[in-house]
């Protein structure tokens, strides 16, 4: 019943999504999406880091849930919805607008911050104070992008048939009705899922890193999975991509501030080399996907490298940092290739009204 529940609230909050770019931008849409689908996996990771600061045991399950959430959305969910839309739109490759050039610029930011994460050894306020400042910048710059008007189709065509004041209450309330919906039902889900582990044996750092993080992400990929079959292949995609710009700045940054709160000074999060490494892979995931989509343009092939390159290191763990460096050799053999697209990458995502 709670799968059941995650996923009609995916549907209302689909609508919403679909609804709203009558009003906001559909980079603005999507982020707002983004924010409320994953409410459930700051939720999560919220309770381990108020939990740490009394038992620093709880710290490693902070991050574990936070990078596996982050790992399982582009190493699965991106390349789900891609062919997806392969499937169902006949097509070889995946072509996006330049606007989606915002949520790249943005990710790429976040990203090469991460980088220095590990050289320090801890997760602080300053990194913080970074982190939810690049979030915030990429907020103002898809709050200011021109409105386009969509093409709905069933329900939200629907609600689009309303007047103005009438549709946009019915879209807060669908957005509000299904964030909560998902708040209260995939906690729940997550700790059936961990329960169940538990019984079968499984490391309980593993636990959180896989299991939780897939309740906590269904919703979101399930909204992107029925933009993808009703061919929206653009929209499903550019709202994973702003879900991982969200996490990767915004729910990263807010671990050290609770942290700090439950421990009643100004404290940084302690990193061991098992941390610094599932750090820097997840760092290298998201290079390696940036690059590819650093053209605006993703083929089956390029789906097919990401979710290899994760099953590799989901399936036998000694070889992360084997992993770690494919990407990063990928990364820079792909930035090479793509490097002429490069620039208008950052004159989108700098290009403030």
């Amino acid at each position: 019943m709670l799968g059941i529940s995650i996923l009609g609230a995916a549907f209302m909050m689909s609508w919403a999504a679909e609804t709203a770019q009558m009003d906001i931008s559909q980079g603005f849409a999507l982020a707002i999406l983004a924010l409320l689908a994953v409410l459930p996996e700051y939720a999560v990771d919220m309770v381990f880091a108020w939990k740490a600061a009394a038992d620093p045991s709880y710290a490693p399950l902070a991050l574990a849930n936070m990078t596996g959430a982050n790992r399982l959305l582009i190493g699965i969910g991106w390349p789900m919805v891609i062919f997806l839309f392969f499937l169902f739109s006949k097509k070889q490759s995946l072509s996006l607008s330049s606007e989606r050039g915002t949520e790249i610029f943005y990710l790429t930011c976040a990203t090469i911050y991460a980088f220095t994460i590990p050289f320090k050894g801890s997760l602080s306020l300053l990194d913080a104070t970074i982190l939810i400042a690049i979030f915030f910048a990429y907020i103002m710059r898809t709050a200011w992008a021109e409105v386009e008007e969509p093409e709905l189709v069933g329900p939200s065509a629907f609600i689009g048939s309303l007047t103005p004041s009438m549709r946009r209450f019915c879209t807060v309330i669908l957005f509000l009705y299904a964030g909560l919906i998902i708040f209260l039902s995939a906690e729940p889900f997550a700790e059936s899922l961990v329960t169940f582990g538990r019984e079968q044996g499984i490391d309980e750092f593993l636990l959180v890193q896989w299991l939780a993080p897939l309740a906590s992400e269904a919703p979101e990929i399930m909204i992107a999975a029925i933009w993808a079959i009703k061919g929206q292949g653009q929209a499903a995609l550019g709202a994973l991509i702003s879900s991982k710009v969200n996490q990767w700045t915004l729910l990263v940054g807010t671990l050290p501030i609770v942290y700090s709160f439950s421990a009643g000074n100004l404290s940084s999060f302690t990193l061991d080399l098992r941390q610094n490494h599932e750090i820097w892979l997840t760092a290298g995931q998201s290079i390696f996907a940036v690059a590819i989509l650093s053209n605006l343009k993703i083929s089956w092939l390029e789906a097919l490298l990401l979710i290899i390159l994760f099953s590799a290191q989901l399936i036998v763990a000694e070889i992360r940092m084997e992993v770690f460096s494919i990407y990063l050799v990928l990364a820079a053999i792909i930035m090479i290739r793509n490097r002429k697209h490069l620039p208008l990458l950052v004159k989108t995502g700098l290009r403030f009204k």
